[in-house]
């Protein structure tokens, strides 16, 4: 890691873009041309009514995709911080959870699909002309949904096991299967629309062998019989870090299901009819997908970039990263305004023939739908940006607001003051609203981009008295704010001569990652609920991640040289199976936490209640995230104090009692 570091500091900014940004534009065009080869194969094979009814099967597809997803980045991100911890067993039962969940999921699913289907694409807007081709199809591809759901979580687990290579060839190679096989299905054996479900099938099964296969292949665990269980409390904590990823498609599902059924109503309405809107639309938005997987692919790419020189304090590099991006984004978006304003008759044509109304429409939702397409090369990439730099409550703003905040909205109330063609307009309004959203806040934290960082001040180890402990002992406090827990560990350390850490780590953290100390003070030990999001699209780990598990190294590191008292940071948990540690709590009354807070650290009174409680949050926040245990819980510690109780002075007292009495129990 040290040399990826590095390289992200001081590789030219271009050649860090292309190199991290090519592998997630290719696999994200992989998935977006699986279902656009589809329709074209069906509109020339079938005609435009079976595009239509993929079109209204296509959510369940999304559906089950948002849940393989969160299970595939889920267990990633778990198997790099298991990993990261050296806990090789854990990472195991990750991996074997992560995948038998989806496979659970998937045959659930696929049930649930094969029975309620007539009713499920009812819901999502399937009309009487669309039924039968759609019913066709729908029960073929149900069929194959465990597969595609199984394929796709083991490929994100494959990229993180260190193979990106091998997944993105498993893609590839499904992508082409179903190329091939399309027209065979389509043409050679006249079997239609079930023939282009077959192919994608078929296709969908190849990755999943494939995929299958490398399980006894994985570098860095190794999967058997007797680990191949499900741990429901390990499910959780995968269902929680791949959360982004089933928020993110699951809101492309709502948008579709009421797209659909506006389409349905306002077509029937106009001289377009039913079919076409919703056939139109349909493929006008996924042709519009293959833009913004190029977008979203170049943007993704930059995260590992942003990150690390915004930890690092290398903020022109980052606002250079930036630049890049967003300039590389505006020139394929504006290349892309101009086809689809210039030539949207030949882009439909694309996907089979029709009569006049439905080329008209296709030319109405190509130039009005796609009317600001524009804005997406800066909304798409700021969301990504912030989620990048740890901006979660940004990052989620921008990334879900075009879609659930602007873009449904305007379809319900544009649709219903302009028939269908307000449900067009609906389109360049939401990218209006959420552009001017993304470009605010942009221009902002740009501003607040400074060339130069602070150094904190780290504690001088002032211990002038001998050691007292006749054998090593460590003694690890976590703190509400404001309790005087942090002055109670340096007075036990005072009192036995033993050592005091707490801000030593962020000097040591910040010599060995190359992020700055006031990034890493900002950061550590703090986590709002918002941050689940910051997981990345194809990198596991962010700058807080990296943080934990080299912080986690550094403790492990001392506690085994010697004797001391270490402040906060998920000690207790990190050296939970040594015996020679006594965990603390300290805690105390809103009160009294809000007269220190106003007394050492500055804050208005009126202000510190506040401030304090979102301080703890955050501290409970990230020691769940990382321990999976509430931090709160007393369970966990060994003694939990009221700092008011006892007063600070007694408190130190009493721990330095135990850990005499520990210390003289433990054996040389």
């Amino acid at each position: 890691m040290e040399n990826e570091e590095n390289i992200l500091g001081t590789e030219k900014i271009g050649k860090l873009i292309k190199k991290f940004s090519i592998p997630c534009i290719i696999s994200l065009l992989v998935n977006s041309l699986y279902n656009i080869v589809d329709q074209i194969f069906i509109g020339w094979g079938v005609s435009y009514l079976g595009n239509g009814a993929t079109n209204v099967v296509f959510p369940l597809t999304m559906i089950c995709l948002s849940f393989a997803l969160m299970f595939g980045d889920g267990t990633s991100a778990y198997l790099s911080l298991k990993l990261g911890e050296k806990k090789k067993d854990e990472a195991e039962k990750g991996v074997s959870s992560g995948i038998i969940i989806s496979i659970i999921v998937s045959i659930i699913l696929c049930i649930i699909t094969l029975i309620f289907l007539p009713q499920l694409l009812k819901i999502f807007g399937c009309t009487e002309a669309l039924q039968q081709l759609a019913y066709d199809y729908g029960y073929i591809i149900a069929i194959g949904l465990p597969f595609m759901m199984i394929g796709t979580t083991l490929n994100s687990i494959i990229r993180a096991d260190g193979s990106p290579k091998y997944s993105m060839t498993s893609m590839v190679v499904g992508a082409i299967l179903n190329l091939i096989l399309d027209p065979i299905f389509i043409f050679v054996f006249k079997m239609g629309i079930q023939g282009a479900a077959i192919a994608t099938v078929a296709s969908q099964f190849l990755t999943f062998f494939l995929n299958i296969l490398y399980i006894r292949k994985f570098k860095t665990i190794k999967i058997n019989k007797q680990n191949f269980r499900l741990k429901l409390n390990v499910v959780r904590k995968v269902s929680t870090l791949g959360i982004s990823s089933f928020i993110t498609q699951m809101s492309f599902v709502f948008v579709m299901a009421c797209e659909n059924n506006l389409l349905g109503k306002y077509g029937a309405e106009s001289e377009f009819g039913a079919e076409i809107p919703i056939t139109v639309l349909g493929i006008v938005m996924k042709i519009s997908q293959i833009l913004n997987s190029i977008i979203i692919g170049i943007a993704a790419g930059s995260q590992p970039i942003w990150g690390y020189n915004y930890g690092a304090g290398k903020l022109d590099r980052v606002k250079q990263t930036l630049k890049l991006v967003l300039s590389s984004s505006v020139i394929i978006s504006t290349i892309a305004f101009i086809l689809f304003q210039t030539i949207p008759d030949k882009l439909i044509l694309i996907f089979g023939n029709g009569d006049s109304n439905y080329i008209e429409f296709a030319c109405l939702g190509f130039r009005i739908y796609l009317m600001l397409v524009i804005c997406n090369g800066i909304q798409i990439p700021s969301g990504i940006f912030f989620q990048a730099i740890g901006k979660s409550v940004k990052s989620a703003i921008l990334s879900l607001s075009r879609q659930i905040l602007f873009l449904i909205p305007a379809f319900f109330i544009l649709g219903k003051l302009f028939g269908i063609r307000g449900m067009l307009y609906a389109g360049p309004v939401a990218d209006s609203v959420a552009f001017i959203i993304a470009g605010i806040l942009l221009i902002f934290e740009v501003r607040n981009l400074q060339g130069t960082t602070k150094n904190s001040q780290t504690l001088v180890d002032d211990t002038s008295t001998e050691n007292k402990l006749e054998n090593k002992t460590i003694i690890t406090i976590s703190r509400e704010y404001g309790s005087g827990g942090r002055y109670i560990g340096r007075l036990v350390a005072d009192k036995l001569g033993i050592k005091f850490y707490d801000k030593e780590f962020v000097e040591k953290l910040a010599e060995e990652t190359g992020l700055s100390e006031e990034y890493i003070e900002n950061t550590e030990q703090k986590r709002d609920k918002l941050a689940i999001l910051n997981n990345g699209y194809y990198f596991g780990l962010d700058n807080s991640d990296e943080l934990f598990l080299k912080e986690s190294e550094l403790i492990k590191e001392v506690a085994n040289n010697q004797s001391c008292v270490i402040i906060g940071r998920c000690a207790d948990f990190i050296l939970r199976d040594y015996e020679n540690v006594i965990k603390v709590f300290v805690y105390s009354n809103i009160e009294d936490k809000i007269k220190r807070a106003t007394k050492y650290y500055g804050i208005e009174e009126d202000k510190s209640e506040k401030e304090i409680k979102k301080i703890d949050k955050e501290r409970a926040n990230h020691y769940k995230h990382y321990t999976d245990r509430n931090w709160n819980d007393f369970k966990n510690y060994d003694v939990c104090i009221n700092s008011d109780t006892l007063g600070v002075e007694k408190s130190a007292d009493m721990i330095c009692e135990m850990a005499m009495e520990m210390s003289n129990k433990l054996k040389i």
